[in-house]
């Protein structure tokens, strides 16, 4: 009899995006909307870009953000109806049947990464969950000329995303909200 366990893996799916290589050209962005259908006026994905000093002394930092897909998440805690779900890959997802627009999820995210798409429904990113069980990359990633995005197995310690984070300094964003998000920025 084999008295050896049996450890299961269990994939728990992040993004890393590095910020001293992003440019800001927005190829994300397009291609999440193209990807996705968002409508116009609406996006799940966008550039922020922070300056800081004064100058001669200025530093500049341009993210792609979007919705952290956080292991705490508060828009599921709230969601009254159970449409704010987490797979078990640890990605954040709407279901449009159930979810009736109420908001709660969209005022708990302390990222504004949900809007109610035009059809009453809370709508974001969803590191494009289509693609990924197909075995592809998110688009945003696919698309990314400056390679300044990265989306892989967080527990998978030889994955790209697990290495840039074990080897680069980083940061996430609001950590004091105590939503551990698996959206990590190289600084």
């Amino acid at each position: 009899m084999n008295t050896q366990t049996r450890t299961e893996h269990r994939i728990r799916y992040g993004m890393v995006m590095d910020t001293r290589k992003c440019v800001g050209c927005n190829a994300c962005v397009l291609a999440c909307k193209n990807e996705n259908g968002t409508p116009h006026g609406f996006t799940r994905d966008w550039i922020t870009t922070t300056t800081r000093g004064r100058f001669p002394k200025l530093s500049m930092e341009i993210r792609s953000e979007r919705c952290n897909h956080c292991e705490n998440a508060p828009c599921v805690t709230v969601c009254p109806t159970g449409a704010s779900h987490i797979t078990d890959t640890g990605i954040v997802l709407v279901d449009h049947d159930k979810c009736t627009g109420c908001k709660a999820c969209i005022a708990a995210c302390p990222y504004d990464a949900r809007f109610i798409h035009p059809a009453g429904y809370a709508d974001k990113c969803t590191f494009c969950n289509h693609r990924v069980e197909q075995g592809l990359d998110p688009a945003c990633v696919s698309v990314c000329p400056t390679e300044s995005l990265h989306f892989g197995d967080l527990n998978d310690p030889d994955s790209e995303v697990s290495r840039l984070v074990a080897e680069n300094e980083f940061k996430v964003l609001h950590p004091e909200a105590g939503t551990r998000p698996k959206l990590f920025f190289l600084v």
